[in-house]
Protein backbone atom coordinates (compact mmCIF):
# COMPACT_ATOMS: atom_id res chain seq x y z
CA UNK A 1 0.00 0.00 0.00
CA UNK A 2 1.70 3.60 -1.09
CA UNK A 3 2.14 5.90 1.72
CA UNK A 4 3.68 9.50 2.28
CA UNK A 5 6.90 8.23 2.26
CA UNK A 6 6.43 7.19 -1.40
CA UNK A 7 5.30 10.22 -2.54
CA UNK A 8 7.94 12.87 -1.47
CA UNK A 9 7.25 15.07 -4.64
CA UNK A 10 3.70 14.94 -4.96
CA UNK A 11 0.63 13.96 -2.76
CA UNK A 12 -1.63 11.83 -5.78
CA UNK A 13 -2.22 8.05 -4.90
CA UNK A 14 -1.21 8.41 -1.42
CA UNK A 15 -3.70 5.88 0.17
CA UNK A 16 -2.86 6.04 4.14
CA UNK A 17 -1.92 8.29 6.45
CA UNK A 18 1.97 8.07 7.83
CA UNK A 19 2.69 8.69 11.55
CA UNK A 20 4.57 12.15 9.86
CA UNK A 21 1.01 13.47 9.41
CA UNK A 22 -0.80 11.97 12.27
CA UNK A 23 -1.83 14.18 15.03
CA UNK A 24 -1.84 12.93 18.44
CA UNK A 25 -5.57 12.32 19.66
CA UNK A 26 -5.64 15.25 21.58
CA UNK A 27 -4.84 17.33 18.34
CA UNK A 28 -7.27 15.24 16.01
CA UNK A 29 -10.54 17.28 14.34
CA UNK A 30 -12.92 14.36 15.70
CA UNK A 31 -15.18 12.33 14.19
CA UNK A 32 -17.22 12.48 10.79
CA UNK A 33 -19.00 14.29 9.26
CA UNK A 34 -18.05 17.55 10.35
CA UNK A 35 -20.42 19.86 11.46
CA UNK A 36 -21.19 22.69 9.10
CA UNK A 37 -23.25 26.10 10.79
CA UNK A 38 -25.91 28.36 8.86
CA UNK A 39 -25.70 30.73 11.48
CA UNK A 40 -22.46 32.31 10.52
CA UNK A 41 -23.91 35.75 8.43
CA UNK A 42 -24.34 36.27 5.10
CA UNK A 43 -24.32 39.63 4.02
CA UNK A 44 -25.23 41.66 0.95
CA UNK A 45 -22.75 44.22 0.61
CA UNK A 46 -24.96 45.80 -2.59
CA UNK A 47 -27.70 46.38 0.46
CA UNK A 48 -29.32 49.69 -0.82
CA UNK A 49 -29.79 50.02 3.19
CA UNK A 50 -26.31 51.10 4.01
CA UNK A 51 -27.22 51.33 8.18
CA UNK A 52 -28.31 47.61 8.03
CA UNK A 53 -25.21 46.38 6.46
CA UNK A 54 -22.92 48.26 8.51
CA UNK A 55 -25.19 46.89 11.97
CA UNK A 56 -24.91 43.10 10.21
CA UNK A 57 -21.77 43.18 10.03
CA UNK A 58 -20.61 44.99 13.52
CA UNK A 59 -23.03 42.56 15.07
CA UNK A 60 -21.22 39.32 13.25
CA UNK A 61 -18.14 40.76 14.42
CA UNK A 62 -18.86 40.86 17.71
CA UNK A 63 -20.48 37.50 18.07
CA UNK A 64 -19.12 35.22 15.70
CA UNK A 65 -15.41 37.03 14.44
CA UNK A 66 -16.20 35.37 10.94
CA UNK A 67 -18.89 36.48 8.20
CA UNK A 68 -19.09 36.05 4.55
CA UNK A 69 -20.22 38.98 1.86
CA UNK A 70 -22.03 38.50 -1.83
CA UNK A 71 -22.90 40.73 -4.14
CA UNK A 72 -19.37 42.50 -3.44
CA UNK A 73 -18.50 43.73 -6.86
CA UNK A 74 -15.40 40.87 -7.31
CA UNK A 75 -16.31 39.38 -11.01
CA UNK A 76 -16.39 35.18 -10.39
CA UNK A 77 -13.86 35.51 -12.83
CA UNK A 78 -11.54 36.63 -11.34
CA UNK A 79 -11.75 34.28 -8.50
CA UNK A 80 -11.64 31.47 -10.43
CA UNK A 81 -8.65 32.30 -12.42
CA UNK A 82 -6.77 33.26 -9.25
CA UNK A 83 -7.74 29.09 -8.19
CA UNK A 84 -7.13 27.75 -11.30
CA UNK A 85 -3.45 29.22 -11.46
CA UNK A 86 -2.74 27.99 -8.26
CA UNK A 87 -3.57 24.88 -8.83
CA UNK A 88 -1.22 24.85 -12.07
CA UNK A 89 1.29 25.91 -9.47
CA UNK A 90 1.16 23.09 -7.33
CA UNK A 91 0.73 20.52 -10.12
CA UNK A 92 4.49 22.01 -10.59
CA UNK A 93 7.19 19.67 -9.27
CA UNK A 94 8.27 20.17 -5.45
CA UNK A 95 11.48 20.89 -6.94
CA UNK A 96 10.69 23.42 -9.46
CA UNK A 97 8.12 25.15 -6.98
CA UNK A 98 11.32 25.03 -4.47
CA UNK A 99 13.89 26.39 -6.77
CA UNK A 100 10.96 29.40 -7.91
CA UNK A 101 10.64 30.35 -4.35
CA UNK A 102 14.27 30.60 -3.55
CA UNK A 103 15.39 32.60 -6.50
CA UNK A 104 12.61 35.08 -6.03
CA UNK A 105 12.11 35.15 -2.46
CA UNK A 106 8.36 33.76 -1.97
CA UNK A 107 7.88 31.34 0.79
CA UNK A 108 7.27 27.40 -0.04
CA UNK A 109 6.04 25.04 2.40
CA UNK A 110 5.46 21.73 1.06
CA UNK A 111 4.13 18.66 2.73
CA UNK A 112 7.55 17.08 4.19
CA UNK A 113 8.93 20.65 4.59
CA UNK A 114 6.62 22.41 7.75
CA UNK A 115 6.21 20.51 10.37
CA UNK A 116 3.88 21.68 14.34
CA UNK A 117 5.79 19.59 17.46
CA UNK A 118 6.78 16.62 15.08
CA UNK A 119 4.24 16.81 12.71
CA UNK A 120 2.81 17.77 9.08
CA UNK A 121 0.16 19.60 8.24
CA UNK A 122 -1.67 18.01 5.50
CA UNK A 123 -1.52 20.70 2.69
CA UNK A 124 1.34 22.40 0.45
CA UNK A 125 1.22 26.33 0.87
CA UNK A 126 2.88 29.89 -0.30
CA UNK A 127 2.95 32.88 0.92
CA UNK A 128 4.64 35.77 -0.38
CA UNK A 129 4.13 40.17 0.12
CA UNK A 130 1.56 41.75 -2.07
CA UNK A 131 1.89 45.52 -1.08
CA UNK A 132 3.56 47.68 -2.12
CA UNK A 133 2.34 45.92 -5.47
CA UNK A 134 4.64 47.09 -8.19
CA UNK A 135 7.41 46.25 -6.21
CA UNK A 136 6.42 43.15 -3.99
CA UNK A 137 4.43 41.02 -8.07
CA UNK A 138 8.79 41.15 -9.12
CA UNK A 139 9.07 38.55 -6.36
CA UNK A 140 6.24 36.38 -7.17
CA UNK A 141 6.43 32.91 -8.63
CA UNK A 142 7.46 32.82 -12.00
CA UNK A 143 5.87 29.67 -12.94
CA UNK A 144 3.64 29.26 -13.99
CA UNK A 145 4.19 32.00 -16.56
CA UNK A 146 0.42 34.03 -16.09
CA UNK A 147 0.82 33.58 -12.28
CA UNK A 148 1.63 37.34 -11.96
CA UNK A 149 -0.61 38.90 -13.98
CA UNK A 150 -3.29 36.84 -12.64
CA UNK A 151 -2.87 37.18 -8.81
CA UNK A 152 -2.16 40.99 -9.30
CA UNK A 153 -5.67 41.02 -10.18
CA UNK A 154 -6.49 38.96 -7.79
CA UNK A 155 -4.88 41.42 -5.14
CA UNK A 156 -6.00 44.34 -6.85
CA UNK A 157 -9.54 43.29 -6.34
CA UNK A 158 -8.85 41.96 -2.53
CA UNK A 159 -7.39 45.00 -1.68
CA UNK A 160 -10.49 47.57 -3.10
CA UNK A 161 -12.85 44.93 -1.25
CA UNK A 162 -10.56 45.09 2.51
CA UNK A 163 -10.85 48.69 2.49
CA UNK A 164 -14.58 48.95 2.15
CA UNK A 165 -15.18 46.51 4.22
CA UNK A 166 -12.40 48.35 7.01
CA UNK A 167 -14.68 51.19 6.13
CA UNK A 168 -18.13 49.92 7.05
CA UNK A 169 -16.16 48.33 10.01
CA UNK A 170 -14.51 51.96 11.32
CA UNK A 171 -18.23 53.71 10.53
CA UNK A 172 -20.12 51.20 12.49
CA UNK A 173 -17.50 51.87 15.87
CA UNK A 174 -17.67 55.45 14.82
CA UNK A 175 -14.52 56.17 13.74
CA UNK A 176 -13.40 58.84 11.18
CA UNK A 177 -13.61 58.04 7.58
CA UNK A 178 -10.59 56.20 6.11
CA UNK A 179 -9.33 55.70 9.99
CA UNK A 180 -7.94 52.34 8.86
CA UNK A 181 -6.96 52.82 5.67
CA UNK A 182 -4.34 55.03 6.63
CA UNK A 183 -2.65 52.26 8.68
CA UNK A 184 -2.92 49.44 6.30
CA UNK A 185 -0.33 49.59 4.56
CA UNK A 186 1.10 45.49 4.37
CA UNK A 187 -0.61 43.13 2.69
CA UNK A 188 0.61 39.08 1.83
CA UNK A 189 -1.40 36.89 0.15
CA UNK A 190 -1.44 32.49 1.41
CA UNK A 191 -2.20 29.97 -0.86
CA UNK A 192 -3.17 26.46 0.29
CA UNK A 193 -3.56 22.80 -1.88
CA UNK A 194 -5.43 20.32 0.75
CA UNK A 195 -5.29 17.52 -1.12
CA UNK A 196 -7.91 14.65 -0.48
CA UNK A 197 -6.80 12.86 2.82
CA UNK A 198 -7.48 8.86 3.52
CA UNK A 199 -8.37 10.05 6.68
CA UNK A 200 -9.22 13.18 7.62
CA UNK A 201 -10.08 12.51 11.33
CA UNK A 202 -6.51 12.30 12.31
CA UNK A 203 -4.48 15.20 9.73
CA UNK A 204 -5.16 18.58 10.08
CA UNK A 205 -4.59 21.29 7.27
CA UNK A 206 -4.10 24.20 9.27
CA UNK A 207 -3.92 23.98 13.29
CA UNK A 208 -6.12 26.25 15.37
CA UNK A 209 -5.28 29.93 15.35
CA UNK A 210 -6.09 33.54 15.00
CA UNK A 211 -5.02 35.80 12.78
CA UNK A 212 -2.94 38.57 13.73
CA UNK A 213 -4.52 40.86 10.99
CA UNK A 214 -6.97 43.99 10.86
CA UNK A 215 -8.99 41.52 8.51
CA UNK A 216 -8.36 38.47 6.35
CA UNK A 217 -10.41 37.50 3.04
CA UNK A 218 -10.44 33.83 1.99
CA UNK A 219 -12.09 32.66 -1.02
CA UNK A 220 -12.05 29.20 -0.47
CA UNK A 221 -13.44 27.64 -3.56
CA UNK A 222 -16.04 24.65 -3.82
CA UNK A 223 -14.95 22.98 -1.27
CA UNK A 224 -15.40 23.37 2.43
CA UNK A 225 -12.73 22.88 5.13
CA UNK A 226 -12.63 26.34 7.46
CA UNK A 227 -13.87 25.99 11.18
CA UNK A 228 -14.61 28.49 13.47
CA UNK A 229 -14.35 27.93 17.17
CA UNK A 230 -18.08 28.71 18.39
CA UNK A 231 -18.99 28.66 21.71
CA UNK A 232 -16.11 26.02 22.62
CA UNK A 233 -17.61 23.81 19.54
CA UNK A 234 -15.96 23.86 16.35
CA UNK A 235 -18.20 24.94 13.26
CA UNK A 236 -17.72 24.61 9.65
CA UNK A 237 -18.21 27.79 7.63
CA UNK A 238 -19.72 26.73 4.91
CA UNK A 239 -19.47 27.10 0.92
CA UNK A 240 -21.63 29.96 -0.70
CA UNK A 241 -21.31 30.47 -4.39
CA UNK A 242 -18.49 33.61 -5.22
CA UNK A 243 -18.47 34.40 -1.62
CA UNK A 244 -15.79 35.79 0.71
CA UNK A 245 -15.32 35.04 4.19
CA UNK A 246 -14.04 37.64 6.42
CA UNK A 247 -12.40 37.10 9.37
CA UNK A 248 -11.22 39.74 12.09
CA UNK A 249 -7.77 40.06 12.46
CA UNK A 250 -6.48 40.14 16.71
CA UNK A 251 -5.14 43.99 16.15
CA UNK A 252 -8.62 45.10 15.02
CA UNK A 253 -10.16 43.74 17.82
CA UNK A 254 -7.01 45.63 20.09
CA UNK A 255 -8.36 48.81 18.15
CA UNK A 256 -12.01 48.34 18.69
CA UNK A 257 -11.30 47.88 22.05
CA UNK A 258 -13.40 44.60 22.42
CA UNK A 259 -16.16 45.45 20.61
CA UNK A 260 -15.14 43.43 17.72
CA UNK A 261 -13.50 39.59 18.25
CA UNK A 262 -11.15 37.37 16.67
CA UNK A 263 -12.25 33.41 16.27
CA UNK A 264 -10.12 30.57 16.54
CA UNK A 265 -10.28 28.94 13.12
CA UNK A 266 -8.28 25.37 11.53
CA UNK A 267 -8.62 23.80 8.51
CA UNK A 268 -9.72 19.94 8.06
CA UNK A 269 -9.28 17.73 5.22
CA UNK A 270 -11.90 15.65 3.39
CA UNK A 271 -11.00 12.37 1.72
CA UNK A 272 -13.13 13.01 -1.79
CA UNK A 273 -11.98 16.19 -2.96
CA UNK A 274 -8.65 18.49 -3.01
CA UNK A 275 -9.43 21.76 -1.42
CA UNK A 276 -7.99 24.81 -2.76
CA UNK A 277 -8.00 28.21 -0.83
CA UNK A 278 -6.26 31.75 -0.98
CA UNK A 279 -6.01 33.97 2.11
CA UNK A 280 -5.12 37.62 1.69
CA UNK A 281 -4.25 39.22 5.31
CA UNK A 282 -4.66 43.05 4.85
CA UNK A 283 -2.11 44.10 8.16
CA UNK A 284 -0.94 47.39 9.85
CA UNK A 285 2.19 48.69 8.78
CA UNK A 286 5.31 47.47 11.18
CA UNK A 287 5.70 51.02 12.50
CA UNK A 288 1.91 51.50 13.91
CA UNK A 289 1.25 52.12 17.25
CA UNK A 290 -1.58 48.79 18.06
CA UNK A 291 -3.55 50.56 21.07
CA UNK A 292 -7.66 51.05 21.04
CA UNK A 293 -8.95 53.64 19.25
CA UNK A 294 -8.83 57.07 21.24
CA UNK A 295 -12.23 57.98 20.30
CA UNK A 296 -13.79 54.49 21.97
CA UNK A 297 -12.29 55.18 25.35
CA UNK A 298 -14.02 56.75 28.16
CA UNK A 299 -14.30 56.64 31.91
CA UNK A 300 -17.04 53.64 31.90
CA UNK A 301 -15.02 52.26 29.01
CA UNK A 302 -11.32 51.51 29.86
CA UNK A 303 -8.86 50.40 27.51
CA UNK A 304 -8.72 46.40 27.98
CA UNK A 305 -5.22 46.77 25.85
CA UNK A 306 -1.65 47.64 26.21
CA UNK A 307 -0.51 49.56 23.58
CA UNK A 308 2.57 48.09 21.14
CA UNK A 309 4.60 48.52 17.92
CA UNK A 310 3.60 46.26 15.41
CA UNK A 311 6.95 45.66 14.27
CA UNK A 312 7.74 44.51 17.50
CA UNK A 313 4.89 42.49 18.23
CA UNK A 314 5.92 40.16 14.78
CA UNK A 315 9.29 39.88 15.77
CA UNK A 316 8.84 38.82 19.25
CA UNK A 317 5.83 36.43 17.64
CA UNK A 318 7.16 35.55 14.15
CA UNK A 319 3.38 35.90 13.25
CA UNK A 320 4.12 35.55 9.72
CA UNK A 321 6.49 32.23 9.81
CA UNK A 322 8.71 32.74 6.83
CA UNK A 323 7.75 36.04 5.74
CA UNK A 324 8.57 37.72 9.28
CA UNK A 325 11.87 39.20 7.96
CA UNK A 326 10.35 40.41 5.44
CA UNK A 327 7.32 42.12 6.67
CA UNK A 328 9.02 43.57 9.46
CA UNK A 329 11.36 45.21 6.55
CA UNK A 330 8.25 46.74 4.59
CA UNK A 331 7.17 49.85 5.29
Amino acid sequence: MATMEDHVARWFDVQSVPLSHTFPPENRPGKLPFPTCSAIPIINLSNPERLDTIQKIIEAGRNFGFFQVINHGVSESVSTEALNVLKELFNMQDEEISRDAHKNGWAHMGSTSYAIDGIHLWRDNIKHLCHPLEKCVQHWPQMPTRYREVMATYVQEMRRLSFRILEIISEGLGLEKGYFEEISQVQFLSGSNYPACPDPSVTLGVLKHFDHSLITILFQGNVEGLQVLHDDKWIGVGVVPNAFVVNIGTQLEIMSNGKLRSAEHRAVTNSEEDRLSIATFINPSPNCIIEPAKVLINESNPPLYDSFLYNDFIVSSKAFGPLTELVQTKD
